[in-house]
């Protein structure tokens, strides 16, 4: 079952440009659809539905980029029939508007990513520390030099903004705090340090790893532990949406201070 699974994601990723269905992927590998989407989401942790809406919003992402389309025109080349659901779910997965997301390189420019650790909104909730390694295959496709990227998110592929994540420095070490009460996994990716902004927003290697189970953060519990190692993983699988680097720029942190500071005498 396994293979068949990664042949229903190569194949989705192979055709995402396409008006295919789940019909035609289960037609694909010789399954059912039911028994196809249950074994799909086992494998790689989300439907195939998500996966494919994935790979289109990582398009989308490239064309906003590298473009002048109309964001009407973006949507209808990647497969969205409506602006209004495009644009909904866009902010979901990636954390920003289409159009906010156009603008980041410019204002990346202005405010670069430093390390950062931004805490979770429970001042006495759990931690989480841990280091994450890059394997052999990642320090060859960053470079040498890695912008490593940690979070914890509700579920096991990441969307939106984490409930709790950082920038690590040069060491790999992280400590996640304020952690409400809940379920989370640990997830991590990595881009290489010396590529310009676009290209971290939509990385030509997707460098990924995270914690095989997750963890749960309640009363009295001890911190947990994690030891993260990132590689890279093949061109079909999931990408990476969350738009990262803003995250971890100085402007975020200003904004994030502004409430603190309006409600001080």
């Amino acid at each position: 079952m396994p293979d068949v699974a990664v042949e229903a994601a190569r194949f989705i990723a192979g055709h995402a440009g396409e008006p295919i269905t789940l019909g035609d992927v289960a037609d694909h590998v010789g399954y059912s659809p039911f028994h196809l989407a249950r074994a799909f989401e086992r494998a790689h942790g989300q439907p195939p539905g998500r996966f494919l809406a994935a790979h289109r919003f990582q398009r989308a992402k490239r064309l906003l980029l590298e473009t002048d389309e109309r964001v009407v025109d973006i949507c209808c080349e990647v497969g969205f029939s409506s602006v209004g659901t495009f644009t909904r779910r866009f902010r979901a997965e990636i954390g920003l508007s289409p159009v906010s997301f156009r603008r980041l390189p410019d204002l990346l420019s202005d405010a670069p990513p430093r390390p950062v650790l931004v805490p979770g909104d429970d001042d006495s909730g759990g931690v989480v520390t841990g280091e994450v390694h890059l394997d052999l295959s990642a320090r060859i496709a960053l470079g040498g030099a890695a912008a490593i990227y940690v979070g914890l998110f509700a579920q096991r592929t990441p969307r939106g903004v984490p409930i709790v994540g950082a920038l690590l420095d040069e060491q790999g070490r992280f400590a996640l705090t304020g952690i409400p009460r809940g379920t989370y996994w640990v997830l991590a990716t990595a881009f290489s340090a010396r590529a310009d902004h676009a290209q971290q927003l939509v990385p030509g290697w997707n460098v990924v790893g995270g914690s095989p189970a997750p963890l749960v953060i309640g009363p009295r519990r001890p911190p947990e532990h994690r030891e993260i190692t990132l590689r890279v993983v093949p061109p079909w699988s999931a990408p990476v949406l969350v738009a990262l680097p803003p995250l971890a720029a100085p402007i975020a942190q200003d904004r994030r201070r502004q409430p603190l500071a309006a409600g001080l005498p």
